[in-house]
């Protein structure tokens, strides 16, 4: 989009007038004034100029080329924008959007300079990775290198990204990518000899074990800082769900304050800029529904080594609408996790899972926190799937305590999950990081539903990963946080025409509206006979 032009209101005339001259400064510069434009351009940093500024016109700026904005001693390159609307911007100002603004820490009016960008140096290693080359660590270290520092465009962004889609890196190459993001961001140490954490690949809605496994390891005595993102595509991220019972977005000093006291934490990883090149690609990524491998090893590690994590239990979900649909995958996977992991010096316990359907009842942040709660408090409608799930990871994790014999790890947090220790450990992290209140048996929920029933009589055959999740983003989760779409029936339950499969919240009536036809169109339920249920084998 080359010109925003802001459209006047009906029957009214937009005049535009001359833009009168800038003054020039001692040194020979055009400072203008900054303002803050009121667009989130999504982690992409854009500058905006009227056209009609002296400066656009005497520098030969071009729309979308990169340009470098000053202020304050620091420095933002940004994508250009150009209006005819002195609402926009008038003509004595660079408009920065709202997280290019943040990056100066000014105040609207301060003087500011705005000159044309020097083109990224990793410029010609990104078309040879175009071309299907391989790179070496220097090249991925420079494309790295500019892209945390915002050096790339959308474009050349996508091209990177589609690039190591389409040719695929080789392992080596991963293990380069993925260190050269660890290099660009800032790296934490805990000072303990063991820092442990648990991490899933994604795409199975619910399933929001680690609020489960950091409280239950935490409590044990075991480092585990997690911090984690928001949702992008999903119903709800481990971020969001936290952010229903507590403060995730912490200074980094409080963070660490929290985890040196508490033994663990429940955050959002972005204020801690720990791989800031892996935030930057997320958001191609995730629009073009790209999650390659190399990328996925790359963006996971690259954090959880920056977070000071040396022992990490990785759960890769397997089933037919899982991001894995296969064990051969899923074992490739877990080799190329394992080889990247050992070449970083750290350790990585693969555990192989269930993905065929959703974990636990509730999908959108406030259904996901009850179900945690429940589970926490031991509550007779906890679902048990998650229940055991989160069990099952947290011993994986407990037995890389040397004084926990192999095997051993289930029990002790079983045992601590019963004995109210996983609870009391999770009501002081909340504590700690800034308690909001919510009652589990009351939620707060969007106040508009519809429920979605069985056609017929049979059993549950199948669900749908992708759709359910679908369903719940279209009813408003996560930004919604009581939308979303609440289970009745698991696979293999039987179920009678007519009988409840789940229940829809919304809060405005166009997204009940958009998650009604979606869910009329298809439900994201197979109702068969019992022999028709998919088996997958697991490690569980």
């Amino acid at each position: 989009m080359t010109d925003v032009t802001a459209q006047p209101e009906m029957g009214a005339t937009l005049k535009l007038s001359p833009c009168p001259p800038v003054p020039v400064a001692d040194d020979g510069s055009v400072p203008l004034k900054l303002r803050r434009v009121a667009i989130d351009t999504y982690r992409e940093n854009v500058a905006y100029l009227h056209r009609d500024c002296e400066i656009y016109r005497a520098e030969g700026f071009q729309a979308l080329s990169k340009v470098e904005v000053r202020a304050n001693g620091r420095k933002v390159l940004a994508t250009l924008n150009v209006t005819l609307d002195p609402r926009i911007v008038k003509c004595d100002e660079v408009g920065l959007s709202i997280d290019a603004f943040a990056q100066l820490g000014v105040e609207p009016g301060h003087p500011a300079t705005i000159s044309q960008a020097e083109p990224p140096a990793s410029m010609a290693a990104l078309h040879r990775k175009i071309s299907g080359e391989r790179l070496g660590r220097a090249e991925f270290r420079a494309i790295v290198r500019d892209i945390a520092e915002r050096r790339y465009s959308k474009i050349e962004l996508s091209a990177f990204v589609v690039a190591t889609q389409a040719g695929e890196l080789d392992r080596e190459e991963v293990y380069f990518l993925t260190e050269a993001m660890i290099e660009a961001g800032q790296r934490l140490d805990w000072r303990e000899r063991l820092v442990v954490d648990k991490h899933c690949i994604g795409g199975i809605p619910g399933n929001r074990t680690s609020m489960l496994v950091v409280p239950i390891v935490a409590a044990h005595g075991l480092v585990c800082p997690k911090t984690s993102s928001r949702a992008i595509t999903s119903p709800a991220g481990t971020a969001d769900t936290m952010e229903v019972l507590a403060e995730v977005e912490l200074p980094i000093e409080r963070l660490q304050d929290i985890v040196r006291e508490h033994r663990g934490c429940l955050a959002w990883g972005g204020t801690a800029h720990l791989s800031p090149a892996d935030d930057v690609l997320i958001a191609v990524e995730r629009p073009l529904s790209l999650d390659s491998p190399s990328q996925m090893v790359a963006s996971i590690l690259s954090k959880k080594v920056a977070a000071g994590s040396n022992h990490i239990v990785l759960d890769i979900p397997v089933g037919p609408t899982a991001k894995v649909r296969s064990m051969p995958d899923a074992q490739r996977l877990r080799r190329l996790f394992e080889y990247v992991a050992r070449r970083l010096g750290i350790s990585v316990d693969v555990v192989i899972t269930d993905g065929r359907q959703p974990i636990g009842q509730g999908i959108g942040p406030v259904l996901e926190a009850r179900d945690v709660m429940r589970v926490l408090q031991n509550h007779p409608l906890a679902p048990m799937d998650l229940r055991q799930k989160a069990l099952r990871l947290a011993g994986r994790l407990l037995e890389c305590d040397p004084d926990i014999r192999g095997g051993d790890g289930y029990g002790i947090a079983r045992d601590i999950l019963d004995s109210g220790r996983a609870l009391d450990k999770m009501m002081a992290l909340i504590a700690a990081q800034g308690a909001r209140p919510f009652d589990p048996e009351r939620p707060p929920l969007a106040r508009l539903t519809f429920e979605v029933t069985a056609p017929r009589d049979g059993v549950v055959t199948g669900i749908d990963n992708l759709q359910i999740a679908r369903i719940a983003r279209l009813a408003g989760a996560p930004k919604v946080p009581g939308a979303g779409v609440d289970l009745a029936r698991k696979l293999g339950e039987p179920v009678r025409a007519g009988e409840l499969l789940y229940r829809v919240y919304a809060e405005f009536p166009a997204d009940r509206g958009f998650a009604w036809e979606a869910s009329h169109r298809h439900s994201g339920y197979q109702i068969g006979e019992p022999h028709e249920v998919p088996h997958v084998f697991v490690e569980f």
